[in-house]
């Protein structure tokens, strides 16, 4: 145990070193994230957002040769499935879909011989990935920042790890939502996932395409700075499904709107606020914009390259499960997760 090195069924499904995967944010994750997390030794994925065929072309060239996947929003891909085809000519290593049911796109991801991650924020999403063949599922917490439901990380993960187990053992669990450090990925494995999907802290990298004040807001704020909210979909006219909501920094934009969407949807009204939303995304100005980021941000304290950042919370990871198990030997324990005492 003193050699300990974090190698889950997820870094020897994936081929990787580090049981990391990047979250393919949409606008957020290009092809230089992706690639420098898969050159730190996870698995970097692009986010194919709703759907930009010749920014998924730019960002792929970006990426050079890294092996590297991309995710898609799966309601979404629906309107324009030639994007997957595109997609998979490029020779991914995976193919994430949130969001839908995956059902309708599984098979040309098998055939194509990419694995298939699937995201899923309830049991029911977690059956529908079972169903269509997921390699990998994500099980992603409230505490995410962009979209999701309402189910927190630490119960939704071990509810998951128990129901795989029972129901579809080969199928490798990764947990998600407010994951920013080692001691968040030393915990997703304690609770039973294989690895770590991290979205948030990798916004404030050097590589993710996030306007530099943008990311000094995710550093200012605190863990009680963001709401989920439906305000950001209305003012952009995007017909998110129920019940999904988008976690997001309580800007002056976000909190004007928080609790009024009916009102925002009117046609004239929203014109006007959609033209103020984008300009100020394009200029850095937060307070008339939203700022993606999850619960997690109150532990982002600066920017950095993001291989850095995973190579930092993987050392962290490592050496907390190591002093934990140590303690739990000095103690007469040899389970770190159920505290269970040596029958010696």
């Amino acid at each position: 145990m003193e050699e300990l090195v974090l190698q889950t069924r997820l870094t020897r499904l994936l081929g990787i070193e580090h049981p990391v995967i990047g979250a393919p944010m949409a606008s957020v994750c290009g092809g230089r994230l992706a690639a420098a997390v898969s050159s730190a030794g996870g698995l970097g994925l692009i986010g194919g957002g709703y759907g930009d065929r010749e920014w998924l072309e730019r960002e792929f060239d970006a990426a050079g040769n890294a092996r590297i996947g991309c995710g898609f929003i799966t309601w979404s891909l629906k309107r324009q499935p030639p994007l997957l085809d595109y997609v998979l000519g490029r020779l991914p290593a995976a193919i994430m879909l949130s969001f839908g049911d995956p059902a309708a796109f599984a098979p040309a991801v098998k055939k194509a011989g990419a694995l298939l991650i699937c995201q899923a924020q309830c049991m029911r999403h977690v059956q529908d990935a079972v169903d269509a063949g997921a390699d990998i599922i994500v099980a992603q917490g409230a505490e995410a920042g962009g979209h999701g439901m309402s189910r927190s990380t630490l119960t939704l993960v071990p509810e998951v790890a128990n129901f795989l187990a029972a129901a579809a053992p080969e199928t490798v669990l990764v947990a998600a939502g407010g994951i920013a450090d080692g001691r968040g990925l030393a915990a997703a494995l304690v609770l039973g996932a294989d690895g770590a999907l991290i979205g948030s802290r990798l916004c404030a990298s050097d590589e993710a395409l996030v306007h530099p004040a943008f990311q000094q807001r995710m550093i200012d704020e605190d863990g009680d700075g963001t709401v989920r909210t439906t305000s950001v979909d209305v003012v952009r006219d995007l017909d998110w499904p129920k019940p999904f909501t988008a976690r997001v920094v309580k800007t002056g934009f976000v909190s004007q709107w928080h609790g009024r969407e009916a009102e925002l949807s009117d046609a004239t009204l929203r014109d006007g606020e959609k033209g103020r939303y984008f300009n100020a995304m394009k200029s850095g100005d937060a307070e008339n914009t939203a700022v993606w980021v999850g619960e997690a941000v109150g532990l982002i304290h600066s920017v950095r390259p993001a291989g850095d950042i995973i190579t930092d919370m993987v050392a962290e990871a490592e050496r907390l499960l190591k002093d934990k198990w140590r303690a739990c030997q000095g103690a007469g324990f040899t389970d770190i997760g159920t505290g269970q005492e040596s029958s010696s």
